[in-house]
């Protein structure tokens, strides 16, 4: 009887399509000799056949690399997309920042004194406006015709 290997995780085995090759490797394969191949007869004639090769090659290499490069199950253009995000887009330097309890208490505490002076305040400013207005319209006040008579 004939055994055939199964490796433990399954997740790792890709469905072939054609020629034992990937979807995708079929893709970027059929797109670098689109590329590749009349590049090839362009520069054959002024330039030579092995010159013509070598610029074949290196503009069909990145094609190549997309199709069979892979790293921890991320395809190359995932790893390229990583590491410019690293390298540029974010900052270098991401300081360690914790929500500290204590300073929410602090901060807690000292918007509680604000709205507090804020309250009372209005407060000390409502009630001089009181006496203010008491002394004017009241029968003790410096209105003498609104006064009560005795």
């Amino acid at each position: 009887m004939a055994y055939v290997p199964v490796p433990k995780d399954l997740t790792k085995v890709k469905t072939k399509v054609m020629f034992n090759l990937t979807k995708r490797q079929l893709i970027c394969f059929t797109g670098g000799a689109l590329i590749g191949v009349p590049l090839f007869f362009l520069l054959r004639k002024p330039t030579g056949n092995s010159v013509a090769a070598m610029c074949m090659m290196l503009v069909m290499l990145p094609f190549f690399m997309l199709a069979m490069y892979e790293k921890h199950g991320q395809p190359l253009e995932k790893i390229v997309g990583n590491i410019l995000k690293v390298a540029v887009i974010r900052p270098k330097q991401r300081p360690y920042q914790t929500n500290n309890f204590y300073a929410v208490l602090k901060r807690q505490e000292m918007l509680d004194k604000e709205v507090y002076d804020i309250v009372h305040r209005n407060k000390k400013m409502a009630a001089s406006d009181v006496r203010e207005n008491r002394g004017k319209n009241c029968a003790a006040g410096k209105d003498k015709e609104k006064a009560v008579p005795r």
